[in-house]
């Protein structure tokens, strides 16, 4: 592979993936007017965070009074329900609506994740049926299994949704008790006034007794979550209104205009599965065996074609999720061009070898990813996910390397990788119509092991040698060998002979 084909190659990945970047989704909303709904149903993922700040910004260019997000999640990833949460918050020249609805297609869910965007937004409404709450932080282990997060990440959550709840006048209380476990959740009479306090808060009125107090009902006991049924949610001043359709909650709203309605397109279901952990560890293994293969094979063909589709799609849907950028980019090529030094200049596989894998290894972890150095025990766990997507791709990739290694010569698609032309001039020079033929192919190489012969070309440092009246090829255990020299067969590998100066 030549410095021009090196340079080709990552120039045309370079292009590929930073072009990536300007593709524009597909406008397919349909109407505009006072009142926009936009969809957060299934998995909060990175590629629904894009969903609702593109269909969010299309909706207050449209002029939009009202944003309504239709909930309806199980939960999902902590990292893209705080980028969600945070650009509903940025929102002033709407109002934002969380409304967890029922329906033949919906779960009537919205937990975790999904009570989380719900306090984000400045009203909330429920249907009958429904429920809200379980918000607390998970770490997914090896086996599949989740078990709580720790105190650090739980308490940067916990502040998080009790700022949201502050800000938006919803009940603090329960927005602490839907993540803390130690939260103890009542139900109490203070001076005739029913509220919602922790058993803290009423151990202190009771204790000061400036007001009379109550205890009416244990809401959320400590060590369990709170999750709250639509009713419930509405008894104790979460939402603002159980609505079971949308007439009904526009007409609670008070909203007259026309109505525009956001669906996710063919483009947003594409990235969510080109994101998925699966398909990302195949793009790798596959653009990381087609790198290797386009290296060594004369020109510019279908692997190096293949590499540049595959990486410029790990890279485009990063840059897209707004978590590659060009620093990633420039890793990866670096690591490319350390992975061809290697081959073409250093011979063998050292520390520019591995280097150059260690570049390509956190480009592609960085690319999956908005931040460098965890802070958070939840961007630790993050991290670990896409160091192991990427430590599978990369270990797959070694393996299918080393099956193309010994099946390429029986495999017809591999034959511009094998060598089947018969060599007949050496290191030392082209074969001499004089010289005696290369013989003893049927012998067993194995009796040459100690005997001494004369070398019939220099050796540099293969070359030929005559052992016993044959001539054989041959390499020097050193220094360049003259011709007519004495050597002595060192060691015999199949049919590889090795010979020292003697």
């Amino acid at each position: 592979m030549s410095y021009f084909k090196i340079l080709a190659f990552a120039l045309g990945l370079f292009m590929a993936a930073t072009g990536t970047a300007f593709v524009q989704t597909e406008d397919t909303v349909q109407g505009a007017g006072s009142v926009w709904i936009i969809p957060i149903r299934g998995d909060i993922a990175p590629s629904m965070a894009v969903f609702v700040r593109r269909e969010t910004r299309k909706a207050l260019n449209q002029g939009a009074a009202f944003i309504i997000f239709e909930i309806d999640t199980f939960g999902g990833r902590v990292d893209s329900a705080l980028q969600i949460t945070s650009f509903i918050t940025s929102v002033k020249t709407a109002r934002t609506v969380a409304w967890v609805h029922a329906g033949d297609e919906s779960m009537g869910v919205s937990w975790s994740a999904g009570a989380l965007i719900a306090f984000a937004c400045a009203d909330i409404y429920m249907a009958s049926g429904t429920s809200i709450g379980a918000a607390a932080p998970v770490t997914m282990e090896a086996d599949g299994s989740t078990q709580g997060a720790g105190e650090k990440t739980v308490s940067a959550i916990r502040s998080q949704i009790a700022a949201l709840a502050e800000k938006n006048g919803h009940p603090v209380n329960i927005a602490l008790a839907m993540v803390d476990y130690d939260v103890e959740l009542w139900e109490a009479a203070v001076d005739g006034e029913t509220r919602v306090l922790t058993l803290a808060e009423i151990e202190r009125l009771e204790k000061n007794g400036t007001a009379a107090v109550d205890r009416i009902a244990e809401i959320s006991p400590r060590g369990k979550l709170l999750s709250l049924t639509g009713g419930e949610a509405f008894r104790y001043g979460l939402v603002r209104a159980l609505v079971d359709d949308r007439t009904s909650l526009l007409a609670g709203l008070g909203a007259k205009g026309e109505i525009g309605e956001s669906a996710p397109s063919a483009a947003d279901g594409l990235i969510s599965f080109l994101t998925s952990g699966a398909v990302q560890t195949i793009l790798i293994v596959l653009g990381i065996v087609m790198i290797f293969l386009e290296i060594n094979t004369p020109g510019f063909g279908i692997p190096g074609v293949t590499a540049i589709i595959a990486f410029a799609v790990v890279f485009g849907s990063g840059i897209l999720l707004g978590k590659a950028g060009s620093p990633e980019i420039i890793l990866f090529l670096l690591g490319v061009g350390l992975l061809a030094v290697e081959i073409f200049i250093l011979p063998g596989f050292g520390i520019t070898g591995i280097s150059g894998l260690i570049l390509i290894g956190v480009s592609l972890v960085l690319s999956m990813q908005d931040f460098v150095i965890p802070r958070f025990e939840w961007e630790w766990g993050l991290l670990g996910r896409n160091a192991v997507v990427v430590t599978i791709g990369m270990l797959a990739a070694t393996a299918g390397l080393a099956v193309i290694a010994l099946l390429g010569p029986k495999i017809k698609i591999f034959d511009r990788l094998t060598l089947k032309t018969r060599i007949t001039g050496t290191a030392g020079g082209p074969e001499l119509p004089d010289e005696p033929a290369v013989t003893g192919i049927a012998q067993d190489y194995g009796s040459l092991v100690g005997k001494i012969g004369v070398t019939v070309t220099t050796l540099r440092p293969s070359g030929r040698v005559e052992i016993d009246g044959e001539v054989y090829s041959a390499e020097a255990d050193g220094s360049f060998v003259e011709p007519g020299r004495g050597v002595k067969v060192t060691r015999v590998r199949g049919s590889a002979i090795t010979v020292r100066l003697v």
